[in-house]
């Protein structure tokens, strides 16, 4: 982010939505970052086998973020669990596992280092994100066991891979929000095309 242009600064873990709410006044922008699972409660459902380690707090606050975000117009970027909250947010749901597709899927669940890419994935013509890459394809990273199942309201799917999981997100509307299924952040010092996703973000902000 600091690449790109833009002051990171670190949300701290709080408990009062009043405060989660005042506290997107002071940021001209919202990053949703990877992390664990998020509970399956929030969408309905009771926790399978397959589903990993949550926490509960850290749902709380970012799902309340994604929430005003969405609502007010904020610039908003999500990377792998982020996607999927910004997914949440809107109403959507999610896969637990990806075992639980009822179709062959791809590894999702790499065993290469995090900057090298293992499988392709394709974008969406007309696309945000196809403005951004100004190509039908690339090959993207991947450290993930859940994926979008219902998409949210004002919500596209803008990239998949081979296999049909939705590999990046985008509003339908004007707002500036974009959710990637990979590690750009990983990424980007060996391909340079990948700090573009942040570059856009900081661009929207300014």
């Amino acid at each position: 982010m600091e690449e790109a242009g833009g002051i990171p600064l670190i949300i701290p873990t709080l408990e009062k939505v009043g405060n989660i709410q005042e506290l997107v006044h002071f940021f001209d922008g919202i990053l949703l970052s990877g992390g664990g699972d998020p509970d399956p409660l929030l969408f309905g459902e009771e926790p399978i086998p397959g589903q990993g380690e949550i926490e509960p707090s850290r749902d709380y606050l970012e799902l309340i973020l994604a929430e005003q975000a969405l609502n007010s117009g904020l610039p908003l970027l999500g990377i792998c669990r982020g996607m999927q909250m910004i997914n949440l947010a809107a109403g959507g749901s999610i896969y637990q596992d990806i075992g639980m597709r009822n179709r062959k899927n791809l590894k999702h669940m790499q065993e290469a280092p995090r900057w090298y890419p293992t499988h392709k994935v394709y974008i969406t013509p007309h696309s945000r994100l196809a403005s951004i890459f100004k190509k039908e394809a690339l090959r993207v990273n991947s450290f993930h066991h859940q994926a979008v199942k219902r998409l949210g309201k004002g919500l596209l799917s803008c990239a998949h891979a081979s296999d049909g999981v939705v590999e990046a997100l985008e509003s339908a509307g004007e707002n500036h929000v974009l959710g990637v299924q990979w590690h750009p952040e990983t990424m980007w010092i060996r391909d340079p095309n990948m700090l573009e996703i942040f570059n856009i973000f900081i661009q929207e902000i300014k």
